[in-house]
C-alpha cells in the first residue's frame, strides 16, 4: 500500500501504468477505489495516481495533530494543498487533474491556485457553485445532522445510503457495496467538514483563471449535483469541452462506462 508522508498527514495512493502522469481525485464519501476500472485503461499509456483525500480511504492526518488542526482538516483548501504537496514530493512537475464530484472542484481549485502544476483539468459531475448540491448533502454539513447519522456507529447513515444508492446509479447494488466499503473508513469530522466546505465553495468569480484545456462531463439524471452546472462551467471557462450524458447520473463512470473512458482517454491524448 503506497503511502506518502506530508506536513499535514499521510496520503495513501494507488499507482499503475507507465508514461506521463495523470492524477485521479475521488468525490465525497469515496476513495481511490472509484477509479479501479479507469486506471486499468489509462495505465496503458499514462502513469496514473489515484489518491485518497485526508479522512477518506486510507489517508489520514499526521499523528499528533491537535483539535485546532482537525477542526478544519477536511476542507477543499486543505485538499488543494494536499494535491500540491503530493506532486512536489513525487517530483511531478505538471499533470492533468481529473476529479469526480468534490474531486473535480479540488481539481479546478488547484488549477486556479497553482496553474503551473496543471496541464489539463477534467471534472465529472462536479459542483462549481456549492449551492448546486442536493439539499440533503447541504444539511449533512451541519454538525447536528452529522451526529444523527453517526448514531450507533453510523448505522443510520449506512442504512440510508444503501437505499439511496439505487437512485444514484443504474446498478444500485454495486453502488451500495462501494459506498458501504468507503463510508466504513471515514469519521464524523471528515463526513461533515468536507461537505460543509464544498457547500460554501463558489468558483465562479475565479473560473476565468483556468486557461488549460478543460473537460466537463455531466449526467442528466444526476440527483447529487444540479446537471445545469455544466452551463456554469462553460460560462466561466468558454473553451471547456462539455460532454452531456443523458442516460447517466452522478456516477457517469458506472452508468456509461464505455463512453466515459473513451471521452476521457481522447481528452488526455489530445496534444496541449
Amino acid at each position: 500500500m503506497p503511502l506518502l508522508v506530508t506536513d499535514p498527514g499521510i496520503i495513501h495512493y494507488e499507482t499503475y501504468g507507465r508514461g506521463r502522469p495523470v492524477l485521479l481525485l475521488h468525490g465525497w464519501l469515496g476513495s481511490w477505489a472509484l477509479w479501479r476500472d479507469t486506471i486499468e485503461v489509462l495505465g496503458r499509456d499514462f502513469r496514473t495516481y489515484a489518491l485518497d483525500f485526508f479522512g477518506f480511504g486510507e489517508s489520514g492526518l499526521a499523528p499528533g495533530q491537535g483539535p485546532e488542526h482537525r477542526s478544519a482538516a477536511y476542507t477543499v483548501p486543505v485538499y488543494v494543498e494536499m494535491v500540491y504537496q503530493f506532486m512536489e514530493r513525487m517530483g511531478i512537475q505538471r499533470a492533468p487533474l481529473i476529479g469526480h464530484s468534490m474531486g473535480g472542484t479540488v481539481s479546478l481549485s488547484t488549477a486556479i491556485k497553482y496553474p503551473e502544476k496543471v496541464v489539463k483539468v477534467g471534472v465529472i459531475g462536479s459542483p462549481i457553485d456549492g449551492a448546486s448540491l442536493n439539499l440533503l448533502l447541504k444539511l449533512s454539513g451541519n454538525p447536528k445532522m452529522a451526529r444523527f447519522f453517526w448514531l450507533f456507529g453510523g448505522k443510520p447513515l449506512l442504512m440510508f445510503l444503501r437505499g439511496y444508492s439505487f437512485f444514484m446509479a443504474k446498478d444500485g447494488r454495486a453502488m451500495g457495496r462501494m459506498i458501504q466499503s468507503d463510508v466504513s473508513k471515514i469519521s464524523m469530522e471528515s463526513f461533515f467538514q468536507s461537505i460543509g466546505t464544498l457547500r460554501q465553495t463558489d468558483l465562479r468569480p475565479e473560473l476565468g483563471k483556468v486557461q488549460v484545456p478543460t473537460l466537463g462531463m455531466y449526467g442528466q439524471r444526476d440527483i447529487i449535483v444540479r446537471p445545469s452546472e455544466h452551463a456554469v462551467l462553460r460560462a466561466g471557462v468558454p473553451h471547456a469541452q462539455i460532454e452531456w450524458f443523458p442516460d447517466a447520473g452522478h456516477f457517469i463512470m458506472l452508468d456509461s462506462p464505455q463512453r466515459f473512458i473513451t471521452t476521457l482517454n481522447d481528452f488526455l491524448h489530445d496534444p496541449v
